[in-house]
């Protein structure tokens, strides 16, 4: 039995809310609540409730906004990392820059949502990162398309994607599931998980949302044509 059908089958997830705008905890609180295997128990309008609520309630998801007042949203998250670190973050924000999603990556976040997503983006998202996996969206690999720079060469790892792992990764830095890429490609999903973790390897990164970002510094999403230097393709 999976983490996520273990805790579902004893109780809801438990998520916190945490933005200094009224409106945007409403937004949110209106896509969510009611929604089956999901209980939001605490809001916080700051950065340091946000905190202190997550330290005291130790939810399983804290959907955070990036600005807010006396900590921002990454000084939260990375504080998160050391006192919640069962707890997964999803950012939730209207800035749509670069550097904002790779610092939100680097201190561990599941996911970068916008605030102009759509309630069912915002859902899938949620059980996403409850589910365990790391969130790259469409609207997030856009951003960082269109943002970041290019590294050098020299910087690239060695080991080259083969032709099947860059399908797969283009995919999963469009927020595709396992599931929706092993459909999309007519591949099992055990052979999909395989794919995406020599993809990790070879990246050299964490998890999925850190490749979607180091595939946009490699330039590898602009077109299926573009590979790592380095071993013949196998």
């Amino acid at each position: 039995m999976s983490r996520i059908t273990a805790r579902a089958s004893a109780r809801p997830a438990r998520l916190v809310i945490a933005d200094d705008h009224d409106l945007a905890r409403a937004g949110l609180r209106s896509i969510l609540q009611g929604e089956p295997g999901l209980e939001i128990v605490a809001e916080a309008a700051d950065g340091r409730s946000a905190l202190a609520t997550c330290r005291r309630l130790q939810p399983d998801l804290v959907l955070l906004d990036l600005r807010m007042p006396d900590l921002d949203g990454l000084a939260v998250a990375r504080a998160l990392r050391r006192h919640c670190p069962r707890t997964r973050i999803i950012m939730v924000t209207m800035y749509e820059n670069p550097e904002y999603v790779r610092e939100a990556v680097r201190a561990g976040v599941s996911g970068y949502v916008l605030k102009y997503s759509t309630q069912q983006e915002v859902v899938g998202a949620v059980r996403s990162a409850l589910a365990g996996n790391s969130i790259a969206s469409a609207a997030m690999v856009e951003i960082l398309e269109q943002g970041l720079p290019r590294v050098a060469a020299s910087d690239w790892p060695r080991e080259r994607l083969t032709p099947r792992e860059h399908e797969v990764l283009r995919l999963l830095s469009r927020g595709l599931t396992n599931k929706d890429i092993a459909e999309a490609l007519s591949i099992s999903r055990s052979t999909v998980k395989i794919h995406v973790e020599h993809i990790i390897a070879k990246l050299e990164v964490a998890d999925r949302t850190e490749a979607a970002v180091r595939a946009a510094e490699y330039g590898l999403l602009q077109t299926a044509a573009v590979t790592l230097p380095g071993s013949a393709t196998t």
